[in-house]
């Protein structure tokens, strides 16, 4: 608007856009390589750039803005319920199935499979984290469904298809499917014994469903897992959304839930009245089955947060880079390299987390003692990555200033959506909980834990300690400390073996010696930030 201006736009950072999420990734790549993946490397950096592109980071930015909307009449009156997105969802999820986010672990038959899906899982995080709810879904469904061989040989090959069909029809009639779950109640949360959805027997292996979920995501879903009450109580089901005539099965959409973020994914509450369904696996042992598939999910949590708290830091050095005040770069202003410096050493922590046990998830099939392994680190990293997210992306919020706080930009809805992971799949005491009953139920895990922990005894006088101290005791009341401390120890022994030591002994002293202050940015003046910083500004163009 030639004419109108007072002053000219100076010391504003141009869009982050077109980075490659894998290039300048340098803990991923090197987590990637030592579990066993690094074959995966040509394919990872193809998801990299595309969800580093300008194109995709637009789409999630659109998707996010104009949220998905519940029609539940057609102008003429008649009940229809359904939801309609953005285009920019359903070009999201096109391109992240093209990627095999939701199938590469079960499609690829040699080892590291599931590292390089995890991998892959925690890109996409980077891109928009909404599409991240029916992959992990979609992908953690086939636990469940082993238990019902028929249904699994039915539908596996269009489950595991790397197309994308929206269209709202029986699955027969499309070319590739998406899988969600329904679990939750009103009266129940994470008690899932309480639930109160009645099914009653129609002949012929089928059932009808009669009952309410309080939280259904992914309500347009081809097929979805729920639970029901039968005579041998909480059993598994599997529902279609649609029926083969192609008629919508009998549920109905109340409302689509107005949450603090993940604003692009649609989240519901449901009625089943009639629903029809058959049964997964045993009856009376749904909720045992369930949580087979939880297990992955739980995963999926723990990589969704720490690809969120990568793309936060990404966000947060490229801000302080192009920024300027007092005459220097923010990134080269004291206070503000050490906030840089804190937030990548807990970032780096998370990724090593995550793919540690994502590599346990790979390794379970050929290895028992990864099995007893996988059972621990899943729920572990989930619990700890998880609460670390919001902490340190809210960090990574407040290097931006103001303009971290305007939804314009990409921070503020890394920000809103950053609380969910914790939430999702059980809250914070449900984890530690489960963390605890797997250490009591698995000896052998427990002792495994311990020894990988100890794999970097002598490598640092704060680790060392640690593992001479006894741990703290495992009572209810004491599980989250338990959980914290195991989390702790297990990311300053992955960093001691496979990162540079200034990263390690800076985790290690702040961490586990407890040097510094409790806030992020309160390293203390004997580590030097630069070369933490520079690790994490790696291939980034800096």
């Amino acid at each position: 608007m030639s004419g109108y201006a007072t002053h000219e736009v100076r010391n504003q950072p141009p869009p982050l856009e077109n980075f490659n999420g894998w290039e300048s990734d340098a803990p991923l790549r090197d987590a990637v390589a030592a579990f066993g993946a690094g074959w995966a490397a040509e394919r990872l950096g193809a998801c990299g750039a595309r969800i580093g592109a300008a194109h995709v980071q637009e789409l999630a930015r659109l998707a996010n803005r104009y949220p998905p909307e519940l029609r539940t009449y057609d102008r003429y009156g008649h009940r229809i319920d359904e939801v309609a997105f953005h285009p920019a969802w359903h070009e999201l999820l096109r391109l992240l199935r093209s990627d095999e986010v939701h199938a590469l672990g079960w499609t690829e038959p040699r080892p590291g499979a599931q590292l390089a899906r995890a991998a892959l899982s925690y890109l996409w995080a980077q891109g928009e984290a909404g599409v991240g709810c029916p992959a992990a879904m979609t992908f953690a469904a086939l636990a469940a469904l082993r238990h019902a061989p028929a249904l699994l040989a039915a539908f596996q090959d269009k489950i595991l298809s790397p197309l994308y069909d929206p269209r709202p029809l029986p699955p027969g009639q499309k070319r590739a499917l998406t899988v969600a779950m329904a679990m939750t109640e009103k009266q129940g949360g994470s008690d899932l014994r309480q639930i109160s959805t009645e099914a009653r027997p129609l002949g012929g292996g089928w059932y009808a469903l009669t009952g309410h979920k309080w939280f259904f995501s992914v309500p347009v879903a081809d097929l979805f897992l729920t639970l029901a009450r039968t005579a041998a109580g909480p059993t598994c089901f599997l529902a279609q959304g649609w029926r083969d005539d192609g008629s919508r099965n009998f549920l109905r959409l109340q409302r689509l839930k107005e949450k603090a973020g993940n604003r692009s994914n649609a989240s519901s509450e449901v009625e089943f009245r009639g629903l029809e369904a058959r049964i997964v696996g045993e009856e009376g042992r749904g909720i045992a089955i369930m949580l087979e598939m939880a297990h992955l999910t739980r995963l999926e949590c723990a990589l969704g947060s720490a690809g969120q708290m990568r793309q936060a830091l990404r966000l947060a050095l490229h801000h302080t880079w192009y920024r300027t005040a007092f005459g220097r770069r923010l990134v080269e202003q004291p206070a503000m390299a050490n906030v840089l410096a804190d937030l990548a050493l807990e970032s780096e922590a998370a990724t090593w987390l995550a793919m540690r046990a994502a590599a346990a998830l790979d390794a379970a099939p050929r290895d028992e003692g990864e099995l007893a392994l996988s059972r621990i680190l899943a729920p572990l990293a989930k619990y700890w990555v998880c609460k670390r997210a919001p902490v340190m992306i809210a960090e990574a919020l407040e290097c931006h200033g103001g303009n971290g706080f305007i939804e314009e930009f990409d921070i503020a809805r890394l920000y809103r959506d950053a609380p969910l992971n914790g939430l999702w799949e059980g809250s914070g005491n449900v984890i530690c909980l489960d963390v605890m009953r797997a250490l009591a139920r698995m000896p052998q895990g427990a002792a495994l834990l311990r020894g990988e922990i100890a794999r970097a005894q002598g490598l640092h006088p704060a680790l060392d300690a640690w593992l001479a101290t006894p741990p703290p005791a495992a009572e209810e009341r004491d599980a989250r400390r338990l959980t914290e401390e195991l989390a702790l120890a297990l990311a300053a022994s992955l960093l001691l073996r496979h990162a540079p030591p200034a990263i390690a002994a800076a985790y290690c002293a702040t961490r586990l010696g407890r040097r510094g202050g409790s806030a992020l940015g309160t390293l203390p003046g004997e580590i030097d930030p630069a070369p933490i910083i520079l690790r994490a500004a790696a291939r980034a163009g800096y």
